[in-house]
């Protein structure tokens, strides 16, 4: 087996323990406080190597479900809401697959979204206002590269996530850029398609401006329903 094949198979070993501790810290059964099991007891438990539960132990504390001291067992910590959200991540990729679920999943965000240009019409504050003005900027400099521009135009939506104060949504943001980020790059670079979404995201920050949530909702699924007939043939559905 080759050095590299080697590597792919203790990394999917230790996702598959990684996936396991994942689920019971989410769903309680480890509870917070309690440290993970021996080492070599998860080693025996799984048939992986030392190096394996070493790496599945440094995932696990990277999303914040354990604290890894040397010489201690790693603890369970209580969960974030990007790492609750991140749990579930698997099973919505699944759900990508089956007809009319990447559908159903933009259709959420849409219903999310046009909820939050609302919030931020009527309460953005300055800085709201300027982080977005900022993104705007930077995203119609980027018009003619569309890596570039994709991660401005996520730079530009993330600012509404931002506007309530609630810890939960930019995580939320943040799952449907992963879960979606892959068919959008699927796209052929296309900059006049980049201008037509920075002038949707200048309509939808003017009304912001102009403290109007009726016309930013509009702005918004008119944007949106434009981007899901731009990315759909990128889909296996119809």
């Amino acid at each position: 087996m080759t050095e590299e094949r080697i590597g792919d198979a203790r990394t999917r070993a230790a996702d598959n323990v990684v996936s396991m501790y994942e689920r019971q810290i989410i769903d309680g059964t480890l509870a917070v406080g309690k440290p993970l099991p021996p080492e070599r007891e998860i080693m025996q438990a799984f048939g992986v190597s030392r190096t394996v539960v070493r790496e599945a132990v440094q995932t696990l504390s990277a999303k914040g479900l354990v604290e890894a001291r040397p010489r201690f067992r790693p603890v369970v910590r209580t969960p974030g809401y990007d790492a609750a959200i991140e749990a579930v991540g698997s099973v919505v990729n699944r759900l990508l697959t089956v007809p009319g679920g990447v559908r159903n999943l933009f259709e959420l965000r849409i219903m999310m979204e046009a909820a939050l240009v609302r919030d931020a019409a009527l309460h953005a504050d300055k800085n709201h206002v300027a982080r977005m003005k900022q993104a705007l900027a930077d995203n119609e400099a980027a018009i003619s590269d569309s890596q570039r521009f994709f991660e401005t135009d996520i730079a530009f939506h993330r600012v509404l996530y931002e506007v309530p104060d609630n810890p939960v949504l930019p995580p939320i943001h943040q799952a449907y850029t992963d879960w979606l980020s892959s068919h959008w790059t699927r796209m052929p670079p296309d900059p006049e398609r980049n201008h037509v979404n920075y002038r949707a995201h200048s309509r939808i920050f003017e009304t912001i401006l102009f403290r109007d949530p009726d016309a930013a909702e509009l702005a918004l699924r008119d944007h949106l329903d434009d981007a899901w007939n731009q990315v759909r043939l990128t889909f296996a559905e119809p």
